[in-house]
């Protein structure tokens, strides 16, 4: 008996030690769980990569992390067309266009920034919300000076744009607004 007792002691005990490692919470994507923690993101890779798909990363992980979780990048991606040194963020979708394809660039030009007539012709590029400068912003259809400072502000004040529609957020910018700047703008 005394045995017995000692044995389920020892047992709680182990239980509480490996419990205070910190919080964590088991997810579960296509029947394997994965156990995360606070410190940890996820990315959503897609586009010219091998292997497409959504990848745990760490929170200090850059593009080329995400690009290197995916098997990398195909014969005919777009490298140029992709920062990547540029830090990715919880809940982002990372696109990687193929050559040719233009720079819809989900996950951001290797420029940074840059104009887009239309959103769709090939060699142009989308204004990334989160690296453009108000003289890039001034260029979008609708945004002038003072509304370009506002983007610049708030994007000081939030962090990084996750979504398009955190462009809801930013005084003065309203549902026909948003809709008019889809497809010109990325992150």
């Amino acid at each position: 008996m005394v045995i017995v007792i000692l044995a389920l002691a020892a047992t709680v005990g182990i239980g509480i030690l490996r419990g205070s490692g910190g919080p964590t919470e088991t997810v579960v994507l296509d029947d394997d769980p994965v156990a995360t923690t606070a410190s940890q993101i996820y990315v959503h890779v897609f586009g010219a990569v091998r292997e497409p798909g959504l990848y745990v990363l760490q929170e200090s992980a850059r593009v080329v992390d995400a690009i290197a979780a995916a098997g990398g990048l195909l014969e005919g991606a777009d490298e140029a067309a992709v920062n990547l040194a540029r830090p990715v963020v919880d809940g982002e979708q990372l696109y990687v266009p193929t050559v040719g394809e233009g720079a819809a660039t989900v996950g951001g030009g290797a420029d940074g920034g840059g104009t887009d007539a239309g959103g769709t012709d090939a060699g142009e590029t989308r204004v990334n919300l989160n690296t453009a400068t108000e003289a890039e912003l001034d260029t979008l259809p609708r945004i002038g000076p003072a509304m370009a400072q506002r983007i610049i502000q708030w994007r000081d004040a939030n962090g990084r744009f996750t979504s398009v529609e955190d462009l809801l957020a930013v005084p003065g910018i309203g549902d026909k607004m948003l809709e008019s700047l889809r497809t010109l703008v990325t992150l």
